[in-house]
């Protein structure tokens, strides 16, 4: 598959920006012309029905330029720095989607919120409810109170991160450079473009490593792609780096224009459901009646109504077993409420949930996407 055949088949996509295609070096300022090209390109693949996120470095360069400070500054500086150029850099995406009739949502994180199940389950609530309701969210991590423990260390991670939270089918790297190559082109005159790559082995990673080391950009380069690239794929996610050296990058791939696709083996829902199966230790038991085993089968998700019983300690999120009457193991899933909450909507209609646990959730016990059945 070609790279455009692969944009074209996309239908969740996430967008990395780096510093330096965001802001303009000469004027310390947003690079306005480039940000609405890139907001026209998001805007057809909207109309074409497809949902994009954004994830946008350039907050802490923007902050500098406002507050003076040199590239090496002390890390409060820093953390100043990323506090003052978030509004700057939400301001000049929020002019740029206004203009191809879009609108941002500020999404900032740290590597806690991917990494504990539930704060991941609220992020991904809270994306799939952006996405849902129109607008384009724009990720950026949360450098104002990040420290080195709870860091991504660059925007090319939390970009595959946001690609794995929100289930994209394809993660799109804008650098400086159309893709990877054997060696840095601009080094070596013999270096060959590889424009599919279908597995990230020893000898690939050592070209991004070596003579493409400096390809890139801000706190990334070649290798922290192929890394992202790496952890997208583990979710299903193929990958596209891309050059952004263009004010129209992702209507250049359509067209044709050169880039390096990492192909990913099957789908991201299907690497979901295989982390769910394979990963994660069932803290309790869900016990269903006969009528909600049968709805499993055919695919539904589980209604609080058809449980029976329940049995463990576990918190919303946690992956839990569902067992027959007869104690035979239906399958495994995350549940959508804590174990005492469980308790008390067991058998009760969805109707009835918001009362007795206090707050408007889930109107199932687990999700169909959420659960993986026996074999």
């Amino acid at each position: 598959m070609t790279p455009a055949a692969r944009l074209k088949a996309a239908r969740r996509i996430v967008v990395k920006v780096g510093s330096s295609l965001v802001v303009d070096p000469a004027r310390k300022a947003p690079a306005v012309a480039w940000l609405t090209g890139l907001a026209q390109d998001l805007a057809a693949l909207r109309r074409d029905g497809r949902q994009v996120v954004l994830v946008s470095s350039g907050a802490v360069a923007l902050g500098r330029g406002r507050l003076g400070l040199e590239k090496n500054a002390r890390l409060d500086e820093k953390q100043a720095a990323a506090a003052v150029g978030q509004s700057l850099l939400m301001q000049a995406w929020e002019a740029a989607l206004a203009g191809a009739d879009l609108f941002p949502a500020q999404v900032l994180l740290t590597r806690d919120d991917t990494e504990r199940r539930r704060r991941w389950l609220n992020a991904r609530a809270t994306m799939e409810a952006l996405l849902k309701l129109g607008a384009v969210p724009v990720v950026n991590e949360n450098d104002t109170v990040a420290t080195e423990e709870i860091r991504y260390g660059d925007n090319d991670r939390l970009a595959a991160r946001t690609a794995q939270l929100v289930r994209a089918d394809l993660l799109i790297l804008l650098s400086d450079v159309d893709g990877l190559y054997t060696a840095d082109p601009r080094r070596d005159p013999e270096a060959r473009h590889l424009p599919l790559i279908e597995t990230l082995g020893p000898e690939v990673l050592a070209m991004a490593g070596g003579s493409n080391a400096e390809a890139g950009v801000g706190t990334g380069g070649m290798a922290t792609k192929l890394e992202a690239a790496r952890i997208a794929r583990s979710a299903g996610c193929a990958t596209l780096i891309v050059s952004g050296l263009v004010k129209r990058p992702l209507a250049a791939v359509a067209a044709g224009a050169r880039a390096s696709l990492i192909t990913a083996p099957g789908t991201p829902m299907q690497a979901y459901k295989s982390w769910i199966a394979g990963s994660l230790e069932p803290a309790g038991s869900l016990t269903v009646d006969d009528g909600a085993a049968g709805a499993l089968g055919d695919g539904r998700s589980l209604l609080a109504s058809g449980v029976r019983a329940v049995e463990g300690r576990f918190d919303r999120g946690d992956c839990v077993r569902v067992l027959a009457t007869d104690g035979r193991t239906l399958g495994v899933g995350l549940a959508a409420y804590a174990g005492d909450e469980m308790e008390r909507i067991r058998g009760r209609h969805s109707g009835e949930i918001e009362a007795l646990v206090g707050y408007k959730g889930p109107g199932v016990a687990i999700h169909r996407d959420d659960l993986v059945l026996s074999p």
